[in-house]
């Protein structure tokens, strides 16, 4: 087996000495023409591919899967690699470096600004299913939300903030995960000016309730906004 020296070193592989499970989702054109890119320039792939060492001289891609396609449809008889440990730490930082993966954010813990950057990138994406949802309004929603405790993101669909079950809630689960904390470490937040702004009169005012405000039935939804951000 490989000694704990050759983690991180450069190594000149045979192809035939490497396994690949997880293959590049690639275009075949893109993969065609860059290899004959390859041939064209010295066959020497600058980019080396990363693995995994399985036993003597038996290898497995874990990282830069389109490097090894590449170099597979050019022909190549060796191709330069990087060792890498064999962890799941390991795999999945190269597969995310490489973008061969999409990481996740774990939405029990992350701030107002990694939601939004989150959202943001997936209202962006092609035929996006969310693409109609208000970022502003998402953010803040699921920020003030008690997400901590959340055992399912289906949790997201009672904020009323344009994501529903379907395609718009699976399109989120594939960048937040959830890891939940016990109630009785509950800490109950206080929701924002901003946050407050959104809501509806009816919203607000089961806020006041449960803070045992009264006098609510004549008052307008900048009063109740006032008295619940104090």
């Amino acid at each position: 087996m490989m000694e704990y020296t050759d983690i991180g070193t450069l190594k000149y592989l045979y192809l035939d000495e490497i396994e690949i499970t997880n293959g590049t989702d690639a275009d075949s054109f893109l993969i065609e023409v860059t290899a004959k890119l390859l041939q064209q320039t010295g066959g020497r792939n600058w980019l080396p591919v990363i693995v995994k060492e399985l036993s003597e001289d038996r290898y497995e891609v874990i990282g830069n899967s389109f490097v090894y396609a590449v170099a597979e449809r050019a022909g190549l008889e060796r191709i330069w690699c990087i060792i890498a440990d064999g962890t799941e730490n390991a795999r999945n930082i190269s597969r995310a470096l490489a973008r061969e993966e999409t990481p996740k954010l774990n939405l029990s813990t992350a701030s107002r600004e990694e939601i939004k950057s989150a959202l943001q990138f997936l209202i962006e994406q092609p035929n996006s299913p969310i693409k109609t949802v208000k970022l502003a309004t998402a953010t803040a929603r699921i920020d003030e939300a008690p997400r901590q405790f959340w055992k399912s993101l289906d949790s997201i669909v009672a904020l009323k903030c344009g994501i529903t079950k379907g395609k718009g809630l699976d399109l989120l689960k594939t960048v937040f995960y959830l890891t939940p904390q016990s109630q009785q470490d509950a800490v109950i937040e206080e929701f924002s000016e901003e946050t407050l702004k959104l809501k509806t009169v009816s919203e607000l005012k089961t806020l006041a309730k449960e803070k045992g405000i009264v006098g609510l039935s004549k008052m307008k939804k900048a009063e109740l906004v006032r008295i619940l951000a104090q």
